[in-house]
């Protein structure tokens, strides 16, 4: 099952291509009491996405280096879904995404989000 998406630029200039909304939207899982500073919002844009089950913030960690804006990459496919990590400052945390997106509509939906 193949999600379409629409050309264009994201609410903040982010680039990336806008995702078709879900008839209903996905859910973000708040298990943890921390995020990364801006990160919910996103996630919350990001869950609106057809094809987005889930959203799962998961472990917050001290990372080295430095990103001055908040940064969603995509690590790796995992089973149902994809792992993501989202950077800001010195943190970084992992992100769980339940899908039937292919990778590059995920990571265009993300740049879009952002």
């Amino acid at each position: 099952h193949r999600v379409r998406v629409q050309e264009g630029r994201g609410g903040k200039g982010g680039g990336g291509v806008r995702p078709e909304a879900a008839d209903e939207p996905g859910r973000v899982v708040m298990n943890h009491s921390t995020h990364i500073e801006g990160l919910i919002p996103v996630l919350t844009r990001l869950a609106k996405t057809q094809g987005i089950s889930t959203i799962v913030p998961a472990r917050l960690s001290k990372s080295s280096g430095r990103s001055p804006n908040l940064a969603l990459r995509v690590q790796s496919e995992v089973e149902g879904g994809f792992k993501l990590i989202a950077r800001h400052g010195t943190q970084s945390q992992e992100v769980i995404i339940l899908c039937d997106l292919e990778r590059e509509t995920l990571e265009g939906a993300i740049a879009w989000c952002l």
